[in-house]
């Protein structure tokens, strides 16, 4: 019964167009109601609490570093070291999106603002080149989920926050999986697009790619930095997030001086609004998660998974399975806030390592941003590549499968997954 009234005053206020902030706030009231422990102080608190929390301040300092990286500059040579390095080969625009993908998830973490980055850039030169625009597209969209696998993570953030696990051991452990991801994306590439009557443009000089690089450097060296911060200990997440925002800044600004100061003022404001949603949503489900805690639904759940309990791999496929119908229907924020809570007493009862389940979670939430119908990552590459969303549906689900088949490798193999995050975090 409470798993009901759970699910049906989510997804009641929901279907009416309730935003979901408002729609976590009313479940958590309901079974409040249900439990006959309303009590206003209780969710004034808990929505308080749910802001007020260190580590999720790393998220207005990344979501201000993409914003600036777009804008500056940075994104554009990354995409220009990439056409230096690739662009000859045949299908190289493609790879170029995929390595620019893989490079720029190193520095903003947020798919949307990379996919739309990239969209903006090299959709056009695609369609110029002859190959086909919903592939294209499908392509961009596809490399701009590795965002939130590769550190530094916005996602991760949320989750480490919301299921209390390390954040920093999250973001090392996420970055071979999200390269294989860009392996999967080269490969797929490679079928699809072998058969196109496509000209590569000639290969760029000795001098030209050195100069791309040198052009480039800056911006090549953030990520770097982060990583290495992190591994070492110099910073925190948190840390590691104001380091993004004020480097990007002084190189937009003084290095490759393409932010003027007249730009600065639209650019907080952008990254405020953006925000400003996303911690609003924690906010309001503290209050779910509270209740969800105080109904015992976690216990309920792992009931109805028990045949799955003494068997990880069947475990990790069912959960894996919940989240991609989910993932078809609501936003990647959302989900982690809804699940996490849910999801992560079922995974440490079944001794599944959380890092682990964590990286899985997040690569399945990202996949959820380019499936139809919600696919958000969709909505803005169909808004910058000009192209209908049922064109680019057609051209993204090879790449999706892709996405799918790998997810399923690291289900059936942790090791890939465990095994380097053991190395970078120790």
């Amino acid at each position: 019964m409470t798993i009901a009234i759970f699910l049906g005053s989510l997804l009641g206020a929901m279907a009416i167009g309730t935003p979901i902030a408002f729609a976590l706030l009313l479940c958590g009231v309901m079974l409040m109601f249900h439990l006959d422990l309303y009590d206003a102080q209780i969710v004034a608190q808990n929505v308080i609490n749910g802001a007020d929390s260190f580590p999720l301040m790393a998220v207005p300092f990344f979501m201000l570093a993409g914003e600036i990286m777009n804008a500056g500059g940075l994104s554009r040579r990354i995409v220009t070291i990439a056409m230096a390095l690739l662009g000859h080969v045949r299908g190289g625009l493609g790879y170029v999106a995929i390595l620019a993908s893989c490079i720029m998830a190193s520095l903003s973490g947020s798919a949307v603002a990379d996919a739309a980055a990239l969209g903006a850039l090299l959709v056009p030169m695609m369609v110029r080149a002859g190959h086909d625009r919903a592939r294209s597209a499908g392509l961009i969209a596809s490399g701009g989920i590795i965002a939130p696998i590769i550190p530094p993570s916005i996602g991760f953030i949320i989750f480490g926050v919301a299921a209390n696990v390390s954040i920093t051991k999250l973001f090392l452990a996420g970055i071979v999986p999200g390269l294989l991801l860009g392996l999967g994306l080269v490969f797929t590439w490679w079928l699809v697009a072998r058969n196109e009557n496509v000209e590569p443009p000639p290969r760029a000089s000795r001098r030209e790619l050195a100069h791309a690089i040198l052009d480039g450097f800056w911006a090549l060296l953030l990520p770097v930095i982060i990583i290495v911060g992190l591994k070492m200990g110099v910073f925190t997440p948190t840390e590691a997030a104001v380091v993004a925002a004020v480097y990007s800044l002084f190189v937009a600004t003084v290095i490759y001086r393409e932010l003027k100061p007249s730009h600065l003022f639209e650019l907080f404001v952008n990254s405020a609004k953006t925000t400003s949603v996303v911690m609003f949503l924690v906010a309001a489900a503290m209050v779910s998660a509270w209740m969800i805690t105080v109904a015992d639904l976690p216990g309920q759940v792992t009931e109805l998974l028990a045949p799955f309990m003494d068997n990880q791999t069947l475990l990790m496929i069912a959960i894996m399975l919940l989240v991609v119908i989910v993932g078809t229907a609501m936003d990647m924020t959302p989900t982690i806030l809804i699940l996490t809570p849910v999801l992560m007493p079922v995974i440490k009862e079944a001794g599944i390592d959380p890092i682990y389940f964590g990286v899985l979670f997040i690569i399945n939430n990202a996949i959820g941003l380019i499936t139809p119908p919600v696919g958000v990552v969709l909505n803005v590459v169909a808004g910058v590549s000009k192209i209908s969303m049922d064109e680019l549906i057609r051209g993204v689900w090879p790449f999706m499968i892709t996405h799918l088949i790998v997810l399923a490798l690291l289900i059936l193999f942790p090791i890939l997954v465990t095994g380097p995050a053991s190395w970078f975090y120790g």
